[in-house]
């Protein structure tokens, strides 16, 4: 009979290959299951996959609950449950022993976002006489432009411009591919970097496709890109923790402000569920409340 370990080793290798997912997204569902491996260890508890029911995974949630923060639980039971969904795809198991077994409430985290004259402080905060402050301001140009993901600004190819039709090809989560739009303005902004800035770095080998460089012509690391938002944030007195992704965050917030379908923006995003994407709609409640009050059915009897 086959032990844990064999089948989440067949596990991570359906992640990768059929979900195409990436390597720190595996990393997580392996650590989930090995969390309930361990518990099945320390406490002597001698099953199988197929033959582990709810109550020892609920009795395993239990304990782990004192030591994890409801977010964290939340996401353990969202790995253990497709561990088993995989079992059950590939006929080892008929039912998920942790279908039934509900998500802790969480407490709901409002995104940070920036205003748009935020954001153009934020870019005129960069000092162009610097070697890579072009690089820099393009770098946020582009992230706010395009709502993209730190790991996809960073993994931005040459090859993924397509600006005679006015979008780019980005690689999001799970290798998935999406075509954005890019505003012109944006689009000036890479072609000035590429033609003025760019082209004095010789980049390494495997690199050349890359677009934003580091001055060993190597692409840029994820900290250093917090490190550019952080550094002129501060120039400019924005006390709030931002990131990346609130440059992401104020581009959807106001894509939703203007009129746009959230399903278009889920798109844009590349996010897999529209639940993920309706965090935006409470950003905007105080212009959702003007057009109720403007457009309500009860409001010409006022």
């Amino acid at each position: 009979m086959k032990n844990w370990n064999s089948y989440l080793k067949e596990f991570e290798f359906f992640l990768k290959i059929e979900r195409g997912l990436s390597n720190n997204t595996i990393e997580n569902y392996r650590r989930d299951v090995n969390k309930l491996i361990l518990f099945l260890n320390n406490y002597d508890i001698e099953v199988s996959p197929k033959k582990i029911d709810s109550k020892t995974i609920k009795q395993f949630l239990y304990e782990s609950a004192k030591k994890l923060k409801p977010r964290s639980q939340s996401r353990l039971i969202s790995g253990l449950k497709s561990f088993f969904k995989y079992l059950i795809l590939e006929g080892y198991i008929e039912a998920n022993p942790a279908e039934l077994i509900s998500c802790p409430k969480t407490d709901f985290n409002i995104p940070n976002t920036l205003s748009k004259n935020q954001i153009d402080e934020l870019i005129s905060a960069i000092d162009l006489t610097h070697t890579q402050g072009e690089r820099n301001r393009t770098i946020i140009e582009t992230i706010y432009s395009c709502g993209l993901r730190v790991s996809e600004i960073i993994n931005l190819k040459i090859s993924d411009l397509f600006f005679e039709e006015g979008f780019v090809r980005i690689i999001g989560k799970g290798n998935k591919q999406r075509f954005v739009p890019i505003h012109f303005t944006t689009q000036k902004h890479i072609l000035s970097y590429i033609k003025n800035s760019r082209v004095n770095i010789k980049p390494s080998k495997g690199f050349e496709d890359i677009l934003f460089l580091n001055r060993r012509g190597k692409s840029l690391t994820r900290q250093m890109i917090f490190v550019i938002l952080k550094n002129n944030a501060i120039k400019i007195g924005i006390n709030k923790k931002i990131n990346p992704h609130t440059l992401r965050h104020s581009f959807a917030t106001e894509l939703l402000i203007n009129g746009a379908d959230l399903s278009d923006i889920q798109k844009i995003l590349g996010h897999e569920s529209i639940t993920t994407t309706e965090i935006y709609l409470h950003l905007d409640r105080s212009n959702l409340k003007k057009i109720i009050d403007k457009h309500h059915p009860l409001e010409k009897f006022n």
